[in-house]
């Protein structure tokens, strides 16, 4: 079978050529006569994979020193817990811009063992816009301020990293990190699930400025601190060794491309081809208010609903695979992360026009 073009909002699209360096190394890895994945998590082969990996991302993003860089587990979503068990204490607040399903999330499995403030809530606009800044109630004394860069399902996107004063900045940055290039240093955590743009699911990526790994309560089991981890290179436990070898090769793969100034001028060249074709048909539709709308996913709906079933039927037969929205919006959904080219991008465009030359 040949591949699709593959639109999903994750796990989601590879890099062609990493997954075919990935199979050519999966039985027999450096010579050794067994896969990656059989390999100890301590020996010296491995090791020399994750300090590479490290050192690549850390080029990537240009990541100071005074900041730890850790491969951890669980998903984002388990972090949501994690972090304000680890930067906050039982009676100190915690700032929360909910824009979107996932800060949501982040904010009510926060609630369940802080004090979190509600900075500002976009559901007026069914979180197809932000909130007013003159509005926002932010605390000067909250732990940390925590916001999502891009909620996926929604597709709304804030390019900018807000400015809360002295309060450090937490970013999820799961559907945006390493798709442009970020200033770390505005930013006291910034983490991300892997399934997006940087391998499979079952990884993440925390980057934590050094003096808040301080801030852990004596009381927090070990193996929940951000500290113990930092201190044992990821390697507390059994790290997933398979997803953190893929996000290695990922991550050369994007040096050879070269680099994140790169990878920014071309998604923002797919991203503006699809948006001037949704917004030049009369046909297709998207929600989300323009300064914010998302880089790396863009929802659109068609003028009925009942046509919906149809687009994602004769787009499967064209190869266009995973365009169905998230049940909570409806209509279509591209994501169009770090992998997915720009051909594959001209392809949806084409197979819109089609559509709406057939149906509109």
């Amino acid at each position: 079978m040949a591949r699709v073009i593959n639109f999903s909002a994750g796990p989601a699209v590879l890099p062609l050529e990493v997954l075919q360096q990935a199979q050519a190394e999966l039985t027999d890895w450096q010579g050794l006569g067994m896969s990656v994945m059989e390999i100890s998590h301590r020996s010296k082969p491995f090791i020399k994979v994750a300090e590479q990996a490290e050192a690549d991302l850390r080029e990537l993003m240009n990541i100071p020193q005074d900041y730890a860089v850790l491969f951890l587990q669980g998903g984002a979503t388990t972090h949501f817990a994690l972090l304000p068990m680890n930067l906050s204490s039982p009676d100190q607040g915690t700032d929360y811009l909910v824009t979107g399903s996932w800060s949501k999330k982040a904010s009510k499995e926060a609630a369940a063992v802080r004090k979190v403030g509600i900075v500002a809530d976009g559901a007026a606009s069914n979180y197809m816009d932000l909130p007013d800044r003159q509005g926002w109630k932010l605390n000067p004394d909250a732990a940390y301020f925590h916001y999502c860069a891009n909620e996926t399902i929604s597709g709304l996107e804030i390019h900018t990293p807000p400015d809360v004063g002295a309060v450090p900045v937490i970013a999820d940055m799961s559907s945006t990190i390493l798709s442009r290039p970020v200033d770390v240093s505005k930013f006291g955590v910034i983490y991300a699930g892997a399934q997006k743009n940087i391998g499979p699911s079952g990884l993440v990526i925390l980057i934590i400025r050094r003096d808040l790994l301080e801030r852990a309560p004596a009381g927090l089991p070990p193996i929940l601190k951000y500290a113990t981890h930092a201190a044992e290179g990821s390697m507390l436990n059994t790290p997933p060794t398979f997803s953190w070898y893929i996000a290695g090769l990922v991550f050369a793969w994007l040096k050879r491309q070269g680099g994140l100034a790169k990878m920014a001028e071309l998604n923002q060249r797919k991203a503006n081809r699809l948006y001037q074709a949704i917004d030049g048909s009369g046909f297709y539709r998207n929600p989300v208010a323009r300064p914010y709308r998302s880089w790396m996913n863009v929802p659109f709906t068609l003028p009925r609903e009942e046509l919906d079933a149809e687009f994602l039927k004769e787009a499967e037969r064209a190869g266009l695979t995973n365009l169905k929205g998230h049940r909570s919006v409806g209509g279509m959904r591209a994501s169009i992360y770090n992998a997915m080219t720009e051909d594959g991008v001209i392809a949806l465009v084409d197979f819109m026009a089609d559509f709406q030359k057939r149906r509109g």
